[in-house]
């Protein structure tokens, strides 16, 4: 498997090559590689996270979904992004100690990305590209977007800022992928 350096990030998988989300490695919200393949066989939640928005208290819905399907093969990965209104500012200290101490955020967090435009990170460039999940892809709108990926680490579903982590939507999603 080839790695890419991308802004600092090590990638694994051509830049438009990845044939899933597990071909991805990141960095954590300490700066450390974490390869999304940690989550094979689970079903997963990617969502685009900021800390000043008006959809911030979805923080407190996703440790809440977070907890209830962790122990069944369940995991949420928040990725800040400062896109939309300058709505995430901080550093990644600085997020994940407000994370932590505002919403008690135990699910992973990784280092800011950007999720749109001219940088936007290979990760959602993969998200978001229609040809590579013509039912789930294009524009991230705003932040808190989701995206529900399968045990085979390919995306089944998305749901826009609106829809609410603990939504029966996306309840109904996450318990139909987890069988």
């Amino acid at each position: 498997m080839r790695k890419l350096i991308f802004t600092g990030v090590v990638m694994t998988a051509a830049l438009f090559g990845a044939s899933n989300v597990l071909d991805f490695t990141l960095n954590s919200i300490d700066g450390k590689p974490a390869p999304l393949s940690q989550y094979q066989g689970k079903v997963v939640l990617i969502v685009n996270v900021a800390s000043r928005c008006g959809y911030t208290p979805q923080y407190e819905g996703l440790e809440k979904v977070y907890e209830k399907y962790k122990d069944k093969g369940f995991v949420i990965l928040g990725f800040p992004a400062n896109n939309f209104g300058g709505q995430e500012p901080g550093t990644n200290e600085e997020i994940k100690t407000f994370c932590s101490s505002k919403y008690s955020v135990k699910f992973p967090l990784y280092s800011k990305i950007s999720v749109k435009g001219d940088d936007i990170h290979p990760l959602y460039r993969f998200l978001t590209d229609k040809q590579a999940n013509p039912a789930t892809g294009g524009d991230i709108k705003w932040n808190f977007t989701k995206f529900l990926v399968g045990k085979d680490g390919k995306v089944i579903a998305r749901f826009e800022p609106a829809v609410t982590p603990e939504s029966a939507e996306v309840a109904a999603a996450i318990e139909k992928a987890l069988q």
